[in-house]
Protein backbone atom coordinates (compact mmCIF):
# COMPACT_ATOMS: atom_id res chain seq x y z
CA UNK A 1 0.00 0.00 0.00
CA UNK A 2 3.10 2.51 0.58
CA UNK A 3 3.38 2.93 -3.44
CA UNK A 4 -0.31 3.56 -3.74
CA UNK A 5 -0.17 6.15 -1.26
CA UNK A 6 2.58 8.05 -2.56
CA UNK A 7 0.51 7.78 -6.03
CA UNK A 8 -2.34 9.72 -4.28
CA UNK A 9 -0.19 12.74 -3.28
CA UNK A 10 1.32 13.17 -6.80
CA UNK A 11 0.48 16.64 -7.85
CA UNK A 12 1.95 16.39 -11.06
CA UNK A 13 -1.36 16.89 -13.74
CA UNK A 14 -2.24 14.41 -16.83
CA UNK A 15 -1.19 14.87 -19.79
CA UNK A 16 -4.41 14.81 -22.25
CA UNK A 17 -4.12 13.20 -26.03
CA UNK A 18 -6.44 14.56 -28.70
CA UNK A 19 -10.03 12.34 -29.19
CA UNK A 20 -10.45 9.19 -27.90
CA UNK A 21 -6.67 8.48 -27.61
CA UNK A 22 -4.88 8.75 -24.70
CA UNK A 23 -1.19 9.64 -25.81
CA UNK A 24 1.27 9.11 -22.71
CA UNK A 25 4.53 10.56 -22.27
CA UNK A 26 7.53 9.41 -20.16
CA UNK A 27 8.82 12.55 -19.20
CA UNK A 28 5.35 14.57 -18.29
CA UNK A 29 3.68 11.42 -17.13
CA UNK A 30 5.71 9.74 -14.47
CA UNK A 31 2.98 9.68 -11.49
CA UNK A 32 0.34 8.43 -14.26
CA UNK A 33 2.77 5.51 -15.71
CA UNK A 34 2.50 4.88 -12.09
CA UNK A 35 -0.31 4.75 -11.62
CA UNK A 36 -1.11 2.34 -14.59
CA UNK A 37 1.38 0.02 -13.93
CA UNK A 38 -0.88 -2.38 -11.29
CA UNK A 39 -2.46 -5.31 -12.44
CA UNK A 40 -5.77 -4.95 -11.24
CA UNK A 41 -5.46 -1.19 -12.32
CA UNK A 42 -4.99 -2.61 -15.63
CA UNK A 43 -7.71 -4.99 -15.40
CA UNK A 44 -10.06 -2.76 -14.87
CA UNK A 45 -9.57 -0.69 -17.47
CA UNK A 46 -9.69 -3.20 -19.87
CA UNK A 47 -13.34 -4.28 -18.73
CA UNK A 48 -14.60 -0.95 -18.83
CA UNK A 49 -13.12 -0.31 -22.54
CA UNK A 50 -14.73 -4.38 -23.14
CA UNK A 51 -18.01 -4.17 -21.19
CA UNK A 52 -18.62 -0.41 -21.03
CA UNK A 53 -19.86 1.51 -17.98
CA UNK A 54 -19.92 0.04 -14.45
CA UNK A 55 -19.97 0.68 -10.66
CA UNK A 56 -17.02 -0.69 -8.36
CA UNK A 57 -19.52 -3.95 -6.77
CA UNK A 58 -20.08 -4.82 -10.74
CA UNK A 59 -16.00 -4.33 -11.64
CA UNK A 60 -15.61 -6.53 -8.01
CA UNK A 61 -17.91 -9.42 -8.80
CA UNK A 62 -15.61 -9.35 -12.04
CA UNK A 63 -12.17 -9.82 -10.62
CA UNK A 64 -13.18 -11.64 -7.27
CA UNK A 65 -11.56 -7.98 -5.62
CA UNK A 66 -13.58 -6.44 -2.58
CA UNK A 67 -15.58 -3.41 -4.23
CA UNK A 68 -13.56 -1.02 -1.34
CA UNK A 69 -10.30 -2.21 -3.37
CA UNK A 70 -12.01 -2.10 -7.18
CA UNK A 71 -13.38 1.41 -5.73
CA UNK A 72 -9.73 2.38 -4.56
CA UNK A 73 -7.71 1.74 -8.11
CA UNK A 74 -10.79 3.87 -9.82
CA UNK A 75 -10.27 6.67 -8.25
CA UNK A 76 -6.80 6.54 -8.77
CA UNK A 77 -7.22 5.72 -12.63
CA UNK A 78 -9.59 9.12 -12.03
CA UNK A 79 -7.10 10.82 -10.26
CA UNK A 80 -4.85 10.68 -13.53
CA UNK A 81 -7.70 10.40 -16.03
CA UNK A 82 -7.99 7.31 -17.40
CA UNK A 83 -11.39 7.37 -16.06
CA UNK A 84 -14.64 8.85 -15.37
CA UNK A 85 -17.60 9.35 -14.35
CA UNK A 86 -20.42 7.89 -16.41
CA UNK A 87 -24.22 8.61 -16.56
CA UNK A 88 -25.94 7.50 -12.93
CA UNK A 89 -28.42 4.92 -13.00
CA UNK A 90 -29.67 6.52 -9.72
CA UNK A 91 -28.21 8.17 -6.84
CA UNK A 92 -26.54 4.99 -4.93
CA UNK A 93 -23.42 4.20 -6.39
CA UNK A 94 -20.93 5.73 -8.58
CA UNK A 95 -20.87 4.44 -12.44
CA UNK A 96 -17.37 4.65 -14.30
CA UNK A 97 -16.12 4.60 -17.78
CA UNK A 98 -13.02 4.88 -19.68
CA UNK A 99 -12.12 8.38 -20.75
CA UNK A 100 -10.67 7.05 -23.86
CA UNK A 101 -10.44 4.38 -26.40
CA UNK A 102 -6.81 3.74 -26.70
CA UNK A 103 -3.69 4.85 -24.61
CA UNK A 104 -0.66 5.04 -26.93
CA UNK A 105 2.78 6.00 -26.42
CA UNK A 106 5.70 6.10 -28.72
CA UNK A 107 8.52 3.03 -27.78
CA UNK A 108 11.41 4.64 -28.40
CA UNK A 109 10.98 7.34 -26.21
CA UNK A 110 9.70 4.77 -23.48
CA UNK A 111 12.62 3.24 -23.72
CA UNK A 112 14.69 5.90 -23.09
CA UNK A 113 13.54 6.53 -19.66
CA UNK A 114 13.58 4.09 -16.76
CA UNK A 115 10.40 4.19 -15.90
CA UNK A 116 8.86 4.36 -19.35
CA UNK A 117 10.90 1.28 -19.70
CA UNK A 118 9.49 -0.91 -16.71
CA UNK A 119 6.08 0.35 -17.77
CA UNK A 120 6.73 -1.16 -21.24
CA UNK A 121 8.00 -4.43 -19.77
CA UNK A 122 5.21 -4.64 -17.26
CA UNK A 123 1.99 -3.79 -20.19
CA UNK A 124 3.83 -6.22 -22.56
CA UNK A 125 2.99 -9.34 -19.85
CA UNK A 126 -0.04 -7.79 -18.80
CA UNK A 127 -0.83 -8.08 -22.70
CA UNK A 128 0.14 -11.42 -22.69
CA UNK A 129 -2.03 -12.36 -19.35
CA UNK A 130 -4.55 -10.69 -21.39
CA UNK A 131 -4.53 -12.68 -24.55
CA UNK A 132 -4.05 -16.30 -22.21
CA UNK A 133 -7.39 -15.63 -20.79
CA UNK A 134 -8.97 -14.52 -24.32
CA UNK A 135 -7.98 -17.71 -25.13
CA UNK A 136 -9.31 -19.43 -22.04
CA UNK A 137 -12.77 -17.77 -22.76
CA UNK A 138 -13.07 -18.31 -26.78
CA UNK A 139 -12.38 -22.10 -26.11
CA UNK A 140 -15.18 -22.08 -24.05
CA UNK A 141 -17.59 -19.97 -25.89
CA UNK A 142 -16.87 -22.46 -28.66
CA UNK A 143 -17.29 -25.49 -27.00
CA UNK A 144 -20.90 -23.97 -25.75
CA UNK A 145 -21.91 -22.99 -29.19
CA UNK A 146 -22.23 -19.39 -28.08
CA UNK A 147 -19.94 -18.92 -31.33
CA UNK A 148 -21.81 -19.92 -34.86
CA UNK A 149 -19.63 -22.85 -36.74
CA UNK A 150 -18.68 -19.31 -39.14
CA UNK A 151 -15.81 -18.29 -36.62
CA UNK A 152 -14.20 -21.49 -36.61
CA UNK A 153 -12.03 -20.68 -39.77
CA UNK A 154 -11.21 -17.32 -38.90
CA UNK A 155 -10.64 -17.64 -35.27
CA UNK A 156 -6.59 -18.42 -34.33
CA UNK A 157 -3.38 -17.30 -33.57
CA UNK A 158 -0.39 -17.06 -36.19
CA UNK A 159 3.30 -17.51 -34.96
CA UNK A 160 5.30 -16.09 -37.88
CA UNK A 161 8.54 -15.28 -37.91
CA UNK A 162 9.86 -13.09 -41.12
CA UNK A 163 13.06 -11.40 -42.00
CA UNK A 164 12.70 -7.40 -41.93
CA UNK A 165 13.65 -4.09 -41.45
CA UNK A 166 12.55 -1.75 -38.48
CA UNK A 167 10.76 0.27 -41.81
CA UNK A 168 9.17 -2.66 -43.10
CA UNK A 169 8.25 -3.32 -39.40
CA UNK A 170 6.74 -0.03 -39.01
CA UNK A 171 4.59 0.06 -42.40
CA UNK A 172 3.56 -3.43 -41.62
CA UNK A 173 1.80 -1.88 -38.22
CA UNK A 174 0.50 1.28 -40.23
CA UNK A 175 -0.81 -0.81 -42.77
CA UNK A 176 -2.55 -3.76 -40.29
CA UNK A 177 -3.93 -0.43 -37.82
CA UNK A 178 -5.15 1.38 -41.04
CA UNK A 179 -7.10 -2.01 -42.02
CA UNK A 180 -8.22 -3.34 -38.81
CA UNK A 181 -10.09 0.84 -38.56
CA UNK A 182 -11.99 0.26 -41.63
CA UNK A 183 -13.28 -2.79 -41.39
CA UNK A 184 -14.66 -2.13 -37.58
CA UNK A 185 -15.75 0.81 -39.40
CA UNK A 186 -17.43 -1.17 -42.16
CA UNK A 187 -19.15 -3.91 -39.17
CA UNK A 188 -19.97 -1.44 -36.80
CA UNK A 189 -24.17 -2.26 -36.43
CA UNK A 190 -23.99 -5.39 -38.24
CA UNK A 191 -25.31 -7.58 -35.96
CA UNK A 192 -22.92 -10.75 -37.15
CA UNK A 193 -20.35 -8.78 -35.64
CA UNK A 194 -18.78 -10.14 -32.87
CA UNK A 195 -16.28 -8.70 -30.23
CA UNK A 196 -12.65 -10.19 -31.22
CA UNK A 197 -9.49 -9.94 -29.47
CA UNK A 198 -6.72 -8.85 -31.96
CA UNK A 199 -3.09 -8.57 -30.31
CA UNK A 200 -0.43 -7.77 -32.83
CA UNK A 201 3.71 -8.25 -31.69
CA UNK A 202 6.51 -7.85 -33.44
CA UNK A 203 9.63 -8.43 -31.21
CA UNK A 204 13.00 -8.57 -33.16
CA UNK A 205 15.42 -11.01 -31.99
CA UNK A 206 19.08 -10.75 -32.15
CA UNK A 207 21.42 -12.75 -34.39
CA UNK A 208 23.22 -15.25 -31.78
CA UNK A 209 26.86 -16.19 -32.81
CA UNK A 210 26.97 -19.52 -30.50
CA UNK A 211 24.59 -22.76 -30.50
CA UNK A 212 23.88 -21.92 -26.52
CA UNK A 213 22.87 -18.37 -27.56
CA UNK A 214 20.57 -19.36 -30.49
CA UNK A 215 18.90 -21.71 -28.04
CA UNK A 216 18.03 -18.65 -25.44
CA UNK A 217 16.15 -16.95 -28.53
CA UNK A 218 14.34 -20.12 -30.11
CA UNK A 219 10.78 -18.92 -28.75
CA UNK A 220 8.44 -20.57 -31.29
CA UNK A 221 9.02 -22.79 -34.72
CA UNK A 222 7.12 -20.00 -36.69
CA UNK A 223 4.04 -22.12 -37.59
CA UNK A 224 0.80 -20.06 -38.24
Amino acid sequence: MVSEEREEQAEQPPHQGAGRDRVLDPTQDTAALKALTHPLRIRLLGLLRQHGPGTASELAARTGESSASTSYHLRVLAKYAFVEEAEHKDGRERRWRSAHDVTRWNNEAMRSDPAGSAFLDFSHRQQIAHLQSALVQHETDMAEGLLGPDWAEPSGISDLMPRLTPESVTELLRAFEEKLTALATRDDGDPRAEQVVVLAATLPLARRNSPSQNATSDTGDGAS
